[in-house]
């Protein structure tokens, strides 16, 4: 009887070691499907250098339209707390903060990124909240959702890169 005991609890963790879910790793050098991406300017590439350790991602992504080439270097960290972060100046802005919290996803499936910036511009203050959702949703491929909401509406971006 307890023979069966042991037998049944180690067929058991043997079987839960191979469900168990893995963080995914979003390393790597991305290229993006312009063809299956949405809500960009027409004209718009994108690749990403992505370096993730532990609960860290670091990344430099490349915006290639035809009359202009720019890097922009970011990192979350996704331990659920709110961090401060400088965001981009976009045009017409003259000084710009944010505040950022990212963390996993349930299940480590991916995750999210939640920001609050807020920018001065000629008209005065304009605040702005983005939300990025990060899943790989088959292998060597990432899926990046973004919602957007401003003082101009809002609207949904998806961006599918390859990785290289």
């Amino acid at each position: 009887m307890v023979q069966k005991g042991i037998a049944s609890l180690t067929i058991l963790v043997w079987a839960l070691s191979i469900i168990a879910v893995t963080k995914p790793n979003f390393s790597g050098a991305w290229v993006m499907d312009r063809d299956r991406s949405f809500g960009l300017p027409g004209n718009m590439n994108q690749t990403m250098q992505v370096t993730q350790t532990g609960d860290q991602i670091d990344l430099e992504t490349k915006l290639i339209s035809p009359d202009n080439e720019r890097v922009v270097k970011d990192s979350y960290i996704l331990d659920g707390k709110e961090h401060d972060f400088t965001p981009q100046l976009s045009p017409g802005q003259t000084s710009a903060k944010g505040k950022r919290t990212a963390y996993w996803l349930p299940g480590d499936k991916g995750i999210v990124v939640d920001e609050v910036t807020t920018s001065e511009t000629a008209k005065g203050t304009v605040t702005s909240k983005v939300t990025r959702k990060w899943t790989m949703t088959a292998e060597d491929e990432l899926t990046i959702a973004m919602y957007f909401d401003g003082p101009n509406g809002s609207f949904e971006a998806k961006r599918i890169f390859k990785k290289k």
